[in-house]
């Protein structure tokens, strides 16, 4: 397996490849050199008006210490790498040489995660004057990396801003690191441009999750749910796996009122069978029974339950018992709401229970049911439990005992008129 070391190496292989294979001419005398340049006031000019780059020329001996150098830091010997460096004088090397001897104690520092002095060698090598502009332009983005590696949040957004101002070839990665930056010091507004512009340069071929993933997260907390769909459709597709992704996508069109959009999500995550947890099976129950299909609703509940993916608890019972009565199956609700019932603390699903067999005339098991909400108390509204219990009452032609619910439901000025018409018509019986 590699060690951290050597990965690390391979983020910074491009200077050590400008280092490499320096078995090469020694560089000519000064004065040949002097020899080849152009004469008179129109070389004058032109070198006013252009800066020639650096020499890119090195002594065979310097090649030789700096080439044995790469070689030992690259089989991690780092104290060995740092000794052949140090044989050189350093004082005597030219601008080029001494920029490359800086890459390399750079990648040395690097590879022992010595990020500072790593830095510190990065801008000598540019102040050494041996690194074309190309060079140069590496060497900060580098720098500015590091910090990114340090968790330096507001050191490396300064740099990767600096660095932006006379990049010539300012690629996505760069934006997202500034945006990653900017994230991590909750600075969520100067985070959103460049996680935006990071994803517009990214390859369309080779999509990069994290950045979406931070864009879409920008986003949700903008509320601005809009362009957060077609972020997260594309993590979606990219990452069909990760649940998270269909969740935030179905709860956004949720945000937006758009239930058919956000049922179908879940419904897709569901069939991949992504949705293991209770709260995932709920909320996909209720947005079907938002979209009105109350009987897939109740088969969703019903299939958590024998998987054991929900709770055994008075809420689901409910829930499913909800679900087959606005089906129009209240037969099949009994089952569900007697143990909703007798789970619950209060006696609010018992009376619930005894509407269903009102509805289904089942005078005797409404009474039963609406005696036991009654006796278990805590009611959240007590008089309409007293009419229904009237009417069930009413209906097995117990007058005297419907009277007196009728009564006390007539205290409600809710139920006043209809339990009214029912004392009316118990009175007409004679």
């Amino acid at each position: 397996m590699e060690s951290r070391a050597s990965r690390s190496l391979l983020s910074v292989v491009s200077s050590i490849v400008l280092v490499a294979g320096l078995f090469i001419a020694v560089s000519e005398p000064a004065f040949a050199q002097q020899r080849k340049s152009p004469r008179g006031p129109k070389a004058a000019a032109a070198k006013d008006e252009a800066k020639p780059p650096p020499s890119s020329q090195m002594g065979a001996a310097t090649g030789k210490a700096l080439n044995e150098a790469i070689e030992l830091l690259n089989v991690e010997n780092f104290s060995g790498a740092s000794a052949k460096i140090s044989g050189l004088n350093l004082e005597k090397l030219s601008p080029y040489e001494r920029s490359k001897v800086e890459q390399i104690l750079f990648n040395i520092s690097f590879a022992q995660e010595k990020y500072g002095d790593a830095r510190g060698h990065l801008q000598k090598a540019i102040d050494a004057g041996g690194l074309n502009e190309q060079e140069v332009q590496q060497a900060r983005y580098q720098s500015a990396q590091l910090y990114m590696t340090e968790e330096k949040w507001k050191e490396g957004a300064a740099a990767i801003e600096e660095w932006l101002k006379s990049a010539t070839n300012a690629n996505s990665g760069a934006y997202y690191l500034l945006a990653v930056a900017y994230y991590q010091l909750e600075d969520y507004d100067r985070a959103l441009p460049p996680a935006k512009k990071a994803v517009e340069l990214m390859d369309p071929k080779n999509p990069q999750e994290s950045w979406l993933a931070m864009l879409s997260s920008l986003y949700l907390q903008r509320d601005n749910y809009s362009q957060s769909i077609p972020v997260l459709q594309q993590l979606v597709s990219i990452a069909p796996d990760k649940k998270t992704y269909w969740l935030q996508l179905s709860s956004v069109y949720g945000q937006m009122k758009d239930y058919a959009n956000s049922l179908a999500i879940m419904q897709l995550a569901y069939s991949a069978g992504l949705l293991t947890d209770d709260s995932e099976i709920r909320r996909l129950a209720d947005l079907q029974m938002v979209n009105e299909i109350p009987y897939r609703s109740a088969a969703t509940l019903e299939a958590g339950l024998s998987n054991k993916l929900i709770k055994s608890d008075a809420a689901v019972y409910e829930k499913l018992a909800n679900s087959y009565i606005a089906a129009g199956e209240f037969d099949k609700s009994i089952a569900p709401l007697q143990r909703a019932a007798e789970m619950s603390s209060t006696g609010d699903i018992y009376v619930r229970l005894g509407e269903v067999q009102v509805q289904r005339k089942d005078w005797p098991k409404a009474i039963d049911a609406l005696k036991q909400g009654l006796a278990k108390g805590q009611l959240k509204n007590a008089p309409n439990a007293q009419l229904m219990m009237g009417v069930a009452q009413f209906n097995q032609k117990n007058y005297a005992e419907a009277t007196t619910w009728f009564e006390r439901a007539q205290q409600s000025e809710k139920y006043r008129q209809l339990a009214t018409g029912y004392l009316e018509a118990i009175r007409a019986q004679g």
